[in-house]
């Protein structure tokens, strides 16, 4: 709501009033609509001063290390809470009863297969073809199957569309590994959670029994929690911006999948094990470390520090639980794990970092997770597309529930003026 006007003295002297809103939490907000009418509009490369829109899904504060879903600290929600839950809430505004988390669950459950004409679409595929390249192609193909979801102007087609997309993505995402290793489709199991579905379906066959472990199991679940939205992220904004067109939803998120590849955005944690392939032994990290400093060398240390959270990404404390909980429970005997303990241990404790707010991020710790449940660094951006479809559809949900205009940025325009055609 506004309750007060910002002035702004134009160069041609006017003097006009732009409406503050005030949300429910953080900073205020100009309203900047208005500069239009007057010939002028505002120049933010990369949006980083233009809210977009107004949302009540999640909140970051990035100074203080703050990150609330419909207003539940995300830390609450990693203690007490777990992924489908996180989802139920992120959809429907508010925390599940036990009746109405059991009855999202049976569905979410029960829509997990998917058309047996669907895994023949992985056979145009190379075999090394990236998974992230499969998961965009396949997540659009849903809406050639699932063509009865396409009025999205019904609010009961939108939840349907969302029920399947977050069912169907670990099926898909594991369909992308089995068919990039060559081993059969594994179909998905009713009487197992969401994180031990997928992991079922990413490492067993049809040639032996193969059982979960419970704390891989919970870390898996952690993992698709932490990552369920980011509010207006790269890859949100892309989905909202798809959407903006009224597109079919699941062209939306394939969109969003396709924005989510990039290494700016969904391959930090893929980065991560890149980093420490390459500093190799402990016996480097001195070395690397000095790197690190050095203002005018290349290296970056990755997964330390996070461009939103300037202090400390609060993710970053419940993942490294999970990390421990993982490593102790299956004794991996990896080098690489050891580069990334000593490494956290010299974060934690070097003044360099710590005045610099590089502590430990989300992906330093979910990156070393996968590693050593067994997952390829290559699916490493899928499971990220698994776990923010909810957030991407409930954003996608929340643009369409409301009036809503399509997307269209504008442009400061340094081209030629105009001139005759000449030709050469």
């Amino acid at each position: 709501m506004a309750d007060q006007n910002a002035t702004l003295t134009l160069p041609t002297g006017e003097v006009i009033e732009l409406p503050v809103l005030r949300g429910s939490y953080g900073p205020d907000v100009i309203d900047v609509s208005g500069l239009l009418k007057a010939g002028f509009f505002t120049y933010d490369p990369g949006f980083m001063s233009t809210a977009a829109t107004d949302s009540t899904i999640t909140y970051i504060d990035g100074d203080e290390g703050v990150l609330l879903h419909r207003g539940y600290s995300i830390e609450d929600l990693a203690e007490n809470s777990n992924y489908l839950e996180t989802c139920y809430l992120l959809w429907y505004g508010e925390l599940p009863s036990k009746m109405q988390k059991q009855e999202f669950v049976t569905s979410i459950t029960r829509h997990t297969m998917l058309n047996e004409s669907l895994a023949h679409f992985f056979d145009g595929f190379h075999h090394n073809a990236h998974p992230m390249a499969m998961m965009c192609g396949a997540v659009g193909a849903l809406s050639a199957f699932y063509h009865d979801v396409m009025d999205i102007r019904s609010e009961h087609h939108r939840e349907i569309a969302a029920h399947r997309l977050v069912a169907k993505m670990p099926t898909l995402a594991a369909m992308c590994y089995k068919h990039s290793i060559g081993q059969p489709f594994m179909y998905p199991r009713n009487d197992l959670s969401y994180a031990a579905n997928f992991l079922y379906m990413m490492f067993g066959t049809p040639c032996e029994d193969y059982t979960v472990s419970p704390a891989v199991e919970e870390a898996m679940d952690r993992i698709f929690l932490l990552h369920a939205d980011h509010e207006q992220n790269a890859s949100t904004s892309t989905v909202r911006l798809a959407g903006s067109t009224g597109a079919n939803p699941f062209a939306c998120v394939s969109a969003g999948i396709g924005a989510l590849w990039g290494p700016a955005h969904g391959g930090a944690n893929e980065a991560v094990l890149r980093m420490l392939d390459e500093i190799g032994t402990v016996e480097n990290i001195p070395m690397f470390i000095d790197k690190a400093k050095n203002p005018d060398d290349p290296f970056k240390l990755m997964g330390f520090g996070h461009r939103v959270y300037k202090n400390f990404d609060p993710r970053a404390k419940v993942m490294k639980a999970s990390c421990d909980d993982v490593l102790a429970e299956l004794g991996v005997k990896d080098p690489r794990l050891a580069v990334a303990m000593e490494l956290e241990q010299i974060a934690l404790s070097d003044p360099y970092f710590a005045e610099r707010k590089l502590f430990p991020n989300v992906d330093f710790y979910s990156g070393i997770i996968l590693s050593a449940i067994g997952i390829p660094t290559s699916m490493f951006t899928v499971i990220f597309a698994v776990s923010r479809t909810i957030g991407w559809i409930s954003h996608w949900h929340e643009m369409i529930s409301s009036p809503y205009k399509i997307g269209r940025p504008r442009q400061l325009y340094t081209g030629e003026l105009p001139r005759p055609y000449r030709a050469k």
